[in-house]
């Protein structure tokens, strides 16, 4: 079904932070509707294991942060497969610590990584884009949509996200490429268990409306979709996938059942 509908059958999609998490999980669903992956990360084991178990995929090394590495994938890229349709800027780091706690060296490593990281990717495939249109599509998050305690310098650069994309599809629309921001909540990935734990992301999710955390899955589900020719009329906008997480204030289950 994703093949026939999706519309990424012959696409050739570049995807930061694809060893692990939403990265991998974007690309593993890029790979099996068809398109041919870029499979771009730090981690270089894991990013070439997955490269070689998926169809038509290359592995290349991407400090996101560094001008010259997105140069150097973008030419990468461009020789393998001649073109690039798709950019999922889905490379990010998370730490939490209150404002008081949060050094000036800790906020710019995460902004270097999620913020200017998606500018540099979104700058880097725009030569290559303007030639045939295409879809970008910039994993921001719930932090991005409203203020979350002890994550000053996470939500900075996710707001910042959220923004540049809007930017960039009012910019890019006149080359035919679109883009569009993803703002997943709790997902169980392998940066939340590291930051959070198993038993306090089963907590946490518990008081999701939805009652559990997301998957990888689900959020690259909607990547694939919004990367596709299915979405061909769908830019700047923003798509969450919270369980409803952000859509409200859940009461008490127990609260709601004893006003019926």
């Amino acid at each position: 079904m994703m093949e026939n509908n999706m519309g990424l059958r012959g696409k050739v999609a570049l995807v930061t932070g694809a060893a692990r998490g939403i990265g991998e999980a974007v690309a593993r669903q890029m790979a099996q509707a068809g398109a041919s992956v870029v499979v771009a990360d730090v981690r270089e084991a894991l990013g070439l294991s997955l490269a070689a178990e998926l169809e038509n995929a290359l592995f290349v090394h991407l400090d996101v942060g560094d001008e010259v590495e997105w140069g150097r994938a973008v030419n990468q890229c461009q020789s393998r497969y001649g073109r690039i349709d798709v950019l999922v800027n889905s490379a990010g780091i998370f730490h939490t610590a209150p404002i008081a706690d949060t050094s000036l060296a800790l906020f710019e490593r995460i902004v270097r990584v999620n913020q200017t990281g998606t500018f540099l990717g979104m700058r880097a495939v725009l030569p290559a884009m303007k030639e045939r249109g295409g879809s970008i599509v910039n994993i921001s998050s719930t932090s991005g949509l409203r203020g979350n305690q002890n994550s000053v310098a996470y939500g900075a650069s996710k707001w910042a996200v959220r923004g540049m994309s809007k930017v960039a599809a009012v910019e890019f629309g006149q080359y035919g490429i679109r883009v569009n921001s993803v703002h997943p909540g709790l997902i169980d990935t392998p940066m939340n268990h590291e930051e959070m734990g198993h038993d306090r992301i089963r907590e946490v999710g518990a008081s999701v409306p939805l009652a559990r955390a997301g998957r990888a899955e689900e959020v690259a589900s909607v990547v694939a979709f919004l990367a596709s020719d299915a979405a061909a009329y769908v830019s700047g906008g923003e798509y969450t996938v919270d369980g409803a997480m952000s859509a409200g204030v859940l009461r008490s289950r127990f609260s709601a059942k004893s006003t019926q």
